[in-house]
């Protein structure tokens, strides 16, 4: 009896330890969550100069009293032109200097087609999404020999990708028209899809 009367005073001394410590003991509490900031959008300044090459892929058509011909073939060149970035709309010109290989039959083989045009683009971070019109000027080596040679206007849209701070690669759809080419009553048209690679200064 005397034995189990101590077991009992010691088995409530252990239980009192807790209660004395401040309680029954509690899980600790979890780490607050600290939400993790949203990544800031990349963005590029298009302001500068730039230059490349392109190679692009287009179909030519000739449309007289007595002709419609339809032909496929490439162009390739280089480029170059000058951005300024106000912000969100890029403002820009640019000069294209392309050889041609498209054989048209009954009218020769377009030989070159060069652009001089305006852009006006939106920068949407390392993207640039744009519009481009302006001058175009062809050549023709004739069926007949010789060449014909007359400006016109072309306009499109393209899309630039910022690489890196001084690459970016790019796609361009354009139109060409040209009105009674050099006189002979034709009238030719050219519509291109391209891609291309340039350095940023």
């Amino acid at each position: 009896m005397k034995f189990a009367f101590v077991a009992g005073i010691a088995a409530a001394s252990l239980a009192a330890v807790p209660a004395l410590a401040g309680g029954v003991a509690e899980p600790a509490p979890e780490p607050a969550y600290v939400p993790t900031p949203a990544p800031m959008p990349v963005s590029a300044d298009w302001t500068g100069f730039y230059a490349g090459g392109q190679l692009e892929y287009g179909q030519a058509e000739a449309d007289g009293p007595t002709l419609d011909e339809d032909e496929n073939g490439a162009l390739y060149g280089l480029f170059g032109g000058y951005r300024y970035d106000f912000g969100d709309i890029v403002l820009g010109a640019e000069l294209d200097l392309n050889a041609a290989d498209i054989d048209i039959d009954n009218v020769g083989a377009l030989d070159s087609v060069q652009r001089l045009g305006v852009e006006a683009g939106y920068d949407a971070g390392p993207a640039l999404l744009y519009a481009t019109a302006g001058a175009a000027y062809a050549t023709i080596d004739a069926a007949g020999g010789g060449t014909l040679e007359d400006d016109g206007y072309f306009y499109g849209v393209g899309m630039d990708y910022a690489v890196t701070d001084s690459v970016t690669v790019g796609a361009e759809l354009l139109h060409h028209t040209f009105d009674d080419f050099d006189n002979t009553g034709i009238d030719a048209a050219a519509t291109t899809f391209g891609i291309n690679a340039a350095l940023r200064f």
